[in-house]
């Protein structure tokens, strides 16, 4: 199939989390498969237009009754032959960050910026003279392809163009003031009927839901979550409409960046058949963060970003949350990596000052993510929800028992512990608070301390999971099958 990803995000040249990771390992995937798949990305500031390859002659995309002239380069994700086209236009992508100049702002204008990258998605089909069988838009920047596919695009070369919207994280909706709508160019009758309309608001990723010919997201519990109030954010409702169209294709992992056995970023590779370094890794992250070296004390690991939907505030909240209970009652250590909210960031400063078993580093390394993923014995991922999640798949290959609340792609990787068998690959908890989380962190000590034979089982048998990309794809590859012939009969 020809296949043309439309996203905000794509590593290694824009990441913000996970949906660029996803984006770029899902497109290697459809190569190695044999598809013709390329990749539409905004080129930021902070993407070196020296190292990119400049297309001749701009492209000229209407918006909002306004003609703009786009400079486009390409490049190729790494290690494969996937095409990316980057979109060159300073007034919208010319600046710092990929939403906004920080992760708690956002730019005023993104509705425009993400309607530009939409519009071009059929203007560079046009140019290139490549016609794809499918249009795969990610979460709300890209949630106009399929509302302009079944509008402005709905006849001509596009007509038989099947468009996929896979939801991320339905947490982020591109909500924005009515005001916005005339700047996306289309007429007034679609701010009701595209499903635009929000509460007298526009909602990008709404649009997208209710145009598409079909849903995707990132784990088959997730698709099951987001059709309850509990965690529709709002959109329960079209999503149960559109139920039929909706499937959950559980995200894969780059095995070639997180393989304890090659890694080159930890101290000592390792093996299920070998785990001695393991626990040469653990000494080195005991020593980065300062903690008692001690190889007899379990140690938690956790990398994330500080914000609510990671169940901080059940974890890190000041006295009520789980860490400080933990840090004053239980043997074990504590080593944490991220950056965030800022009272997180400053209790998490505090409860390193207090106690010698915790300690954290605000901020994002490379190195210390995958010195965490390996040195630690269990890790900590107590998500209010996770759609799929990337760090508990990790933590199985670097046999980290992971702690998890049983939520979306959560409970699709991890087993919970038996402790009357042995099996398992991890710890799981129904109820998200502090409590639950500090009972459930004290259940994986008392089975390192009780049950030492259990955890180096389970630790084995985590590391022979399997999360390949080759197999989302292929799924995938079912889904965009069925949507061409949905799109054959749809009415909108």
């Amino acid at each position: 199939m020809k296949i043309l990803m439309i996203t905000s995000e794509a590593v290694p040249f824009a990441k913000s989390g996970g949906l660029g990771d996803a984006v770029s390992a899902l497109s290697i995937a459809f190569s190695r498969l044999g598809h013709d798949v390329r990749v539409l990305i905004p080129r930021y500031y902070s993407i070196d237009r020296d190292k990119l390859e400049a297309l001749p002659d701009p492209l000229s995309v209407w918006v909002g009754g306004s003609e703009h002239w786009i400079r486009i380069f390409s490049s190729q994700l790494p290690n494969s032959k996937v095409p990316v086209y980057f979109l060159d236009f300073e007034k919208y992508y010319g600046r710092s960050g990929v939403y906004g100049p920080s992760s708690r702002e956002e730019y005023a204008d993104n509705p425009e910026r993400f309607a530009l990258l939409s519009k071009a998605a059929f203007q560079l089909c046009r140019k290139l003279e490549w016609f794809p069988e499918v249009f795969h838009a990610h979460d709300w920047p890209s949630s106009l392809v399929p509302v302009y596919a079944s509008t402005l695009e709905r006849t001509g070369e596009f007509k038989d163009t099947a468009t996929i919207l896979t939801i991320h994280n339905l947490g982020y909706q591109g909500v924005y003031p009515k005001e916005h709508f005339s700047s996306l160019g289309l007429d007034w009758e679609q701010f009701h009927g595209a499903g635009l309309e929000f509460h007298d608001d526009i909602n990008l990723l709404k649009a997208g839901i209710t145009t598409a010919d079909c849903l995707t997201t990132v784990s088959p519990t997730y698709a099951r979550e987001i059709q309850t109030p509990g965690y529709g954010f709002g959109m329960d409702g079209l999503l149960r409409h559109r139920s039929r169209d909706l499937v959950g294709i559980l995200n894969g992992v780059d095995t070639d960046t997180w393989n304890p056995e090659t890694d080159p970023l930890i101290t000592s590779t390792y093996s299920a058949g070998d785990l001695s370094g393991k626990e040469k890794c653990k000494r080195e992250l005991q020593e980065l963060f300062g903690l008692p070296i001690d190889p007899s004390v379990p140690l938690f690991g956790m990398v994330a970003r500080l914000t609510e939907q990671k169940g901080i505030g059940e974890l890190f909240g000041k006295h009520y949350g789980a860490a400080e209970h933990l840090c004053s009652s239980l043997m074990a250590q504590i080593a944490v990596v991220g950056s965030g909210d800022q009272w997180c960031e400053d209790e998490l400063k505090r409860l390193s000052s207090l106690y010698p078993q915790f300690k954290a580093k605000i901020g994002y390394d490379e190195r210390l993510a995958h010195l965490v993923e390996a040195g630690s014995d269990f890790y900590l991922m107590p998500s209010r929800y996770e759609p799929c999640g990337l760090n508990q798949m990790y933590s199985l290959r670097y046999g980290t028992l992971p702690v998890v609340h049983r939520t979306g792609g959560l409970a699709d990787t991890v087993e919970n512990y038996s402790q009357e068998t042995g099996e398992g690959t991890g710890f799981m908890f129904d109820d998200l608070t502090p409590r639950a989380l500090y009972n459930t962190i004290g259940w994986a000590v008392w089975a390192w301390y009780e049950r030492p034979g259990h955890i180096i089982s389970m630790k084995r048998k985590a590391m022979t999971r399997v999360f390949s990309w080759e197999k989302s794809a292929m799924e995938y590859v079912a889904v965009y099958s069925r949507a061409l012939g949905r799109r054959k009969t749809r009415i909108f």
